[in-house]
């Protein structure tokens, strides 16, 4: 986002929604009949004109298995695009899921669950036969009739207690080591979490303009308010040149002290349970190419793309100031908008992932592969998040051009105004639905400029349907008239815009 009063106008762009519809496929055991082999249950997580997308959950309810395969036919002509979950195939009407290296085993009682994308035309019936491994489910089996047979009898010996189903994880109190577990946050118990909270902005312009370390006060008092809104996770925007110490940057407040002033901040916010997002918003390289926020060579406004001079420099020296708390989450890059500057898609998403020589930008890229390689190489293990182009607001092709993360600790990132491009339900159920079926997604920045909170609540809303996280941009005092300011004090006093994120958190959080 770009920022009122010393920042620039804000962009980014695309979305889709879906009419979340389920049905369940089960079988239940008559009085006179054993439960069935295995339960499917089939839903349709969301539909839009010509496609959708599914997903089955399958329960053993026999022997244990190493290795299963799930199968079923389409009554309506569908067709799998994509799926997860399992190796999915598809012959005519028949459809095939078999288990991954890592997923194979299926214990009885255990569940395992999969996800696809489909098309479909005319109609979209629901499968109603499954088998698991050849043999049919949601079929009760027949009970057999013994034969009697003359007995001698025998002390009735006591039968062992059933076993207690395991019990959801307890969440971790505190800030959590966040790790990823297939689409979701989760913390060092394994228990599900959600992002929820705000951006406090400062750190990436306040240093490079000479006014201080942020934009006014983080003691304290100022982090607690923002805990009392019920937030428990806030992004910190920075400025690589301020962090790495050149000398366009005045010496109060570059390398050492600005370092210095960032670790203070992190550490309160870890004191008050929050989970602290460390980003790198403002960097070095010019460009004064198609939306260019200024012609600076130095990291004064939003650049296009990470620079390969000083970015991937900067990512290991915070790896490094981090990696041994996990409980510091890494955001690559604010807004990358490779396609401004180039002139086809596959140009943008190529640039953004490996970086060089890009169409259009006049100075060398690091792209998001090499910012996963220069954390990673430091040995540090924190959650990474990677956003997307068109300013974050483009997920199209994330999940075909994600970097590859040695550490499995990767998740996407998606910034959304009133003003974007992905910017309603129906883009958001085409574009992100499918990213959020695989990874998990945080919006790292959600907000409009009409100084109310009708459209945030309708980011909200799709977002809490999911079980995703998104964090409000932002926790300064400015006009919310000229950007998305949530306070009018840092005491915690909600504008008009902040008041319905507020509201929204306390009532998640009672």
């Amino acid at each position: 986002m770009r920022h009122p009063p010393r920042l620039s106008a804000l962009l980014a762009g695309a979305a889709l929604t879906m009419a979340s519809t389920a049905l369940a496929v089960m079988g239940t055991a008559s009085g006179a009949a054993a439960a069935p082999a295995c339960t499917v249950e089939y839903s349709v997580v969301g539909q839009w004109a010509g496609g959708y997308q599914g997903a089955v959950t399958v329960t053993n309810n026999s022997a244990a298995l190493n290795g299963w395969s799930l199968g079923f036919d389409f009554p309506a002509g569908q067709v799998v695009g994509q799926g997860w979950g399992g190796k999915w195939s598809q012959s005519g009407t028949s459809v095939t899921v078999v288990n991954e290296s890592w997923n194979g085993a299926l214990g009885t009682g255990a569940k395992i669950s999969a996800g696809f994308i489909a098309s479909w035309t005319g109609a979209n019936t629901a499968p109603t036969s499954f088998t698991l491994n050849g043999t049919p489910c949601n079929t009760d089996a027949p009970t057999p009739t013994p034969t009697p047979t003359p007995t001698t009898p025998t002390p009735t010996t006591p039968t062992t207690p059933p076993t207690t189903p395991p019990t959801t994880p307890a969440p971790v109190t505190g800030a959590p080591e966040l790790g990823v577990s297939g689409n979701r946050f989760v913390d060092q118990n394994g228990a599900t979490r959600r992002l929820l909270g705000v951006n406090r902005s400062g750190g990436e312009f306040m240093c490079v303009q000479g006014y201080g370390f942020f934009d006014g006060p983080v003691d304290d008092a100022s982090v607690k308010a923002i805990a009392d809104w019920k937030a428990n996770t806030v992004r910190i925007p920075l400025n690589e040149e301020c962090w790495l110490g050149l000398d366009n940057v005045k010496p109060e407040y570059r390398g050492a002290n600005y370092v210095a002033a960032v670790k203070d901040l992190v550490a309160k916010v870890l004191a008050h349970g929050m989970t602290p997002v460390v980003e790198l918003h403002w960097t070095h390289g010019q460009y004064t190419g198609n939306s260019a926020g200024c012609s600076d060579t130095h990291a004064t406004c939003q650049k296009p793309m990470p620079d390969a001079q000083y970015t991937p420099a900067f990512w290991t020296s915070v790896a490094n100031t981090f990696k041994n708390d996990k409980r510091v989450v890494f955001d690559l890059f604010n807004e990358p908008y490779p396609d401004r500057a180039t002139s086809t898609a596959a140009q943008a998403w190529s640039c953004w992932r490996d970086g060089g020589t890009c169409p259009g930008i006049g100075y060398e890229v690091a792209g998001m592969q090499d910012l996963v390689d220069a954390v990673r190489a430091t040995g540090a293990k924190n959650l990474v998040l990677v956003p997307g182009l068109a300013y974050s607001n483009d997920l199209s092709q994330w999940l075909t051009y994600r970097p590859t993360d040695p550490a499995g600790n990767l998740a996407a990132a998606w910034h959304v105004y009133n003003f974007n491009t992905c910017a309603d339900e129906t883009c958001w159920n085409t574009a992100l639905a499918p990213v959020a079926a695989q990874v998990p997604l945080l919006a790292g920045e959600i907000g409009e400029n009409t100084c109310g909170h009708a459209f945030i609540d309708r980011v909200m809303k799709w977002f809490d349907d999911r079980g995703l996280s998104y964090l409000g941009w932002t926790w300064n005092t400015w006009n919310c008239n000229s950007g998305p300011a949530l306070i009018t004090s840092y005491d915690g006093t909600p504008t008009a815009f902040g008041i319905g994120l507020r509201d929204h958190l306390r009532a998640l959080n009672p």
